[in-house]
């Protein structure tokens, strides 16, 4: 069996390959942790001077958890969703914090886990077949793994249009709504790990020298041409009022966005629009430990297997939320993802 991630050394890059194309390189527990146990020895280790992230294959960096064994697992009520999560965010602040440049390419699908192992890092290059998005909110999840922090730090109202639609993102937008922060074509990848492997990089602008050099143009962003009907349109003070704003304005771009909203879990639009809100005031620890809280009470729920029912294991693309409707989702139970857990909140070393 291959392994599902492999660690080597270019230089003084450290390199990690996410090794499940056929899964789309989606992370296990046993990956979480096994990349964290090395985070922290190169962390420590100065002939390390920056660590490189590559998914196998051409079709996806990578496109989350595998949701199909967190289904699996939760329905039958064993501890692997909570020691997955528990570890995959102690592992997306150990990257937010890691000293060195911690370089992700990313190429083919960004989504859901594959964020958080890439955008809480120092440099994220894209290349013209990338795909970000974080879908949480349609299989009755919320953004997690930092988006708290990030999609909250987005320009304008960009990032919480993400949180509450899923949207998907090329190359170009996701430089504007800040995911990526450089463009590098796909048939230049090859030539940047070897400029970065020969570099002596000391420092994070090293690096990012080495990437301007191999970067290119991606064209024009769809997304900052939209801007400004986005932030006017997603500036209302919770999701029904962004609801009502959208059905207001009737145009083909707010009736889709408000038809694909309507579609996603009520309680998910709810605790995803707070956290998006409550992340703009918090540091990333405090972003994961809010995070904590939140994905403890969606374990424990409804929606998350609903959701992934729906869209994974039957395909019928016809969850039944419980409650089913955004009226029906009081404040009291919002209030409840986010209350403090009695077992105490998330720690970090």
């Amino acid at each position: 069996m291959d392994e599902e991630i492999i660690f080597g050394r270019n230089g003084g890059l450290a390199t990690v390959l996410l090794n499940r194309p056929k899964a789309l390189n989606a992370l296990t527990h046993e990956m979480c942790v096994a990349l964290h146990a090395r985070l922290k020895e190169w962390r420590d280790d100065d002939s390390v001077r920056a660590v490189l992230v590559q998914g196998a294959g051409d079709r996806a960096f990578c496109a989350g958890g595998d949701i199909r064994k967190l289904y699996d697992e939760g329905r039958s009520g064993g501890r692997y969703p909570y020691d997955f999560y528990h570890d995959e965010y102690r592992l997306n602040a150990d990257i937010h914090h890691f000293p060195k440049p911690w370089i992700s390419l990313l190429d083919g699908i960004v989504m859901g886990g594959g964020c958080g192992v890439s955008i809480p890092g120092s440099h994220r290059v894209a290349t013209e077949r990338v795909t970000f998005a974080m879908p949480e909110t349609g299989i009755g999840l919320f953004p997690d793994v930092g988006g708290s922090y990030f999609l909250s730090r987005a320009p304008g109202r960009v990032g919480l249009w993400l949180a509450l639609t899923g949207a998907r993102l090329k190359a170009a937008d996701s430089l504007h709504a800040g995911v990526a922060d450089a463009f590098v074509a796909s048939d230049r990848q090859d030539e940047l790990v070897a400029a970065l492997a020969a570099a002596p990089i000391g420092s994070h602008a090293d690096a990012t020298a080495v990437i301007a050099r191999h970067a290119g143009d991606p064209g024009a962003s769809d997304l900052a041409a939209r801007r400004a009907d986005l932030d006017r349109l997603f500036s209302g003070d919770g999701v029904a009022a962004i609801l009502d704003a959208l059905d207001a304005d009737g145009g083909d771009w707010a009736t889709g966005q408000a038809s694909i909203m309507r579609t996603k879990s009520p309680t998910s639009l709810r605790i995803a629009y707070r956290q998006v809100r409550d992340g703009a005031s918090r540091d990333f620890h405090d972003c994961m430990r809010m995070e904590w809280r939140m994905v403890n009470r969606v374990i424990a729920g409804h929606d998350f297997y609903e959701g992934t029912r729906a869209t994974v294991i039957d395909k019928d693309q016809k969850p039944q939320w419980q409650p089913a409707t955004l009226a029906d989702v009081d404040d009291a139970t919002v209030e409840g993802y986010f209350a403090p857990l009695p077992e105490g909140d998330l720690t970090f070393d």
